[in-house]
């Protein structure tokens, strides 16, 4: 309704069925999703209002299922000047799986049966109230170290846009640069911190780059894209063409694999080379994934105090031997040994489930109150607590 931006002028305004609003109502919101001010004529007087204010909207697809075949902006009834005025997406879909709505349905359940009971908070209302409060008072300041990173980021989002590597949602203009400056000023005030550290843009590149990406393909690329450790040239013949391992198309719809093995002789079909590429099914990956997370989750069930788990060579010589049947050749071998480094990549830096514990002495202080945290070759690998396995 009219007037709704002022009123939660310094807040956030949560819109629901956003892609049924009138067409005169999307475009009067330009001024505010942009300018954060509203302008008002009347009767001869023209005032300015202002409206600073973050937008929650939730839309449903067109014919109300998501059609992985087309890009987002074909799959909502969204103008794309409204949609490149939002920082994120977040598409959820709604998949038919046994284990998921009994789970939803159970919690439902229990929510109307125990209402309040059923709900196990870490935080009360009141604590998180206060913490956001206290937060909110913080006015980060972007350093000139963080400026640099955040433009080589932009600038790296631009680059994958214009040569055709991947498909975004969307053409990456300077409105995604903001959107980062916004998202890297947020991460710094959700630590209470008075300055924008690398880590915070990182952060926010993270999700902006997750949710400018098409999620509907159906397979995953692995490409030479950033740093990654090259296994010792006498276990892979010192010609490997692939350097590097990037997960450029991730997959977030909340498909399921399978906690299997790969069927005996299908391990060849698992990696498919396309130039400098690896490719694989979002089922293949997640079968690879499933063995691994699973490994983990039993050896750290085993383990004692002080002991802090399997390190990343380790684990990728355990699934090999696994998996040594289904392997014929060096080639074979080679090709294997790369895809789950690059798998455990994806599942460090990508999907954040698994985690990287440093040693004692890879922490270092330098310049002042910055530490700054060299790279271990080979850390210890272990599972993210919060995580659920996908069956």
């Amino acid at each position: 309704e009219a007037g709704v931006f002022m009123l939660v002028d310094n807040g956030v305004c949560c819109i629901d069925e956003f892609d049924k609003m009138d067409p005169r109502d999307q475009v009067a919101i330009h001024e505010a999703m942009e300018q954060q001010t509203l302008s008002i004529t009347k009767a001869g007087i023209k005032a300015t209002l202002n409206a600073r204010t973050s937008i929650l909207a939730a839309a449903n697809p067109i014919g109300g299922r998501y059609d992985r075949s087309k890009p987002l902006k074909q799959n909502i009834n969204m103008s794309a000047p409204i949609m490149s005025r939002f920082d994120l997406f977040f598409i959820l879909v709604d998949e038919c799986n046994e284990v998921t709505d009994y789970a939803i349905a159970r919690r439902i359940v229990d929510l109307h049966s125990r209402k309040e009971e059923s709900v196990d908070r870490v935080y009360t209302r009141d604590e998180m109230q206060r913490y956001i409060l206290f937060a909110r008072q913080f006015k980060p300041v972007i350093t000139p170290e963080s400026a640099e990173f955040m433009v080589n980021q932009y600038k790296k989002l631009r680059m994958r846009d214009t040569s055709g590597g991947t498909r975004s949602a969307w053409r990456i203009t300077v409105r995604q640069l903001e959107s980062m400056v916004r998202l890297s000023e947020s991460m710094a005030r959700i630590h209470c911190s008075e300055v924008v550290l690398p880590k915070h843009v990182q952060e926010a590149f993270r999700l902006l780059n997750k949710s400018i990406i098409r999620v509907e393909t159906p397979e995953i690329n692995f490409e030479a894209d950033e740093p990654q450790q090259l296994p010792p040239d006498d276990e892979v013949g010192g010609n490997d063409p692939v350097t590097n391992g990037h997960v450029t198309n991730g997959v977030t719809n909340g498909d399921t694999g399978e906690e299997e093995h790969p069927p005996n002789g299908d391990l060849g079909k698992l990696v498919k080379p396309v130039g400098k590429k690896i490719r694989v099914t979002y089922e293949q990956y997640r079968t690879i994934s499933n063995l691994l997370i699973l490994h983990l989750r039993r050896l750290e069930e085993t383990l004692e105090d002080g002991e802090q788990g399997q390190h990343r060579s380790e684990l990728i010589n355990w699934y090999l031997g696994e998996v040594e049947e289904d392997i014929e050749n060096e080639q074979e071998l080679i090709e294997t040994k790369l895809l789950v480094e690059m798998v455990i990549e994806r599942l460090v830096k990508h999907d954040r489930v698994l985690l990287e514990v440093k040693e004692e002495g890879d922490l270092r202080e330098r310049g002042g109150d910055r530490d700054v945290i060299e790279e271990d070759p080979d850390p210890y690998l272990v599972v993210h607590p919060n995580y659920v396995i996908e069956t």
